[in-house]
């Protein structure tokens, strides 16, 4: 009797091989894929915790500012320095008149907008002082002004 030679042994070895690959390239790329939107998802929080935080220091300020305008002829002038920065990403501080927008905040209520540079986030804190018209700046060293009974952010130096 002849013997015969099996060729389809060696083929299945190669099968396997690229099989093995092929299903953990799959497997890597789908952790890497949601490693990747954990990640912004957890940048996102943060900036919007460090958002918040700077808006209620910001909220103290301008109180502060308020209270030491003793009458509406007083002229006060603060400079306040806040990281330039929220989650390695800038953003930007407007104080407004109203904030109707806002959620959780009765209409006419005045806030602080603080919003990121890619506008991902954005985040509203009440103030309790009298606002006349919007002011805007970009995080960092913020000036507050209190001048003829009006208060304003503008840039620091």
């Amino acid at each position: 009797m002849i013997a015969k030679h099996r060729t389809d042994r060696g083929v299945s070895i190669a099968i396997t091989h690229v099989l093995t690959i092929a299903i953990t390239t799959v497997l890597i790329s789908g952790l890497l894929i949601s490693a990747g939107a954990l990640l912004e998802g957890e940048r996102d929080r943060s900036a919007d915790r460090s958002l918040e935080t700077i808006g209620e220091r910001l909220a103290g300020e301008l109180s502060k500012v308020d209270s030491m305008a003793t009458d509406d002829d007083t002229t006060v002038n603060m400079t306040v320095n806040h990281p330039a920065r929220a989650a390695s990403e800038r953003y930007t501080v407007t104080l407004r008149e109203t904030c109707n927008e806002a959620p959780l905040l009765e209409n006419g209520t005045s806030c602080l907008h603080l919003t990121t540079q890619s506008g991902n986030v954005d985040v509203y804190v009440p103030v309790t002082v009298d606002v006349d018209g919007d002011s805007e700046v970009h995080g960092g060293a913020i000036e507050i002004v209190h001048e003829d009974g009006d208060i304003r952010l503008e840039r620091g130096s």
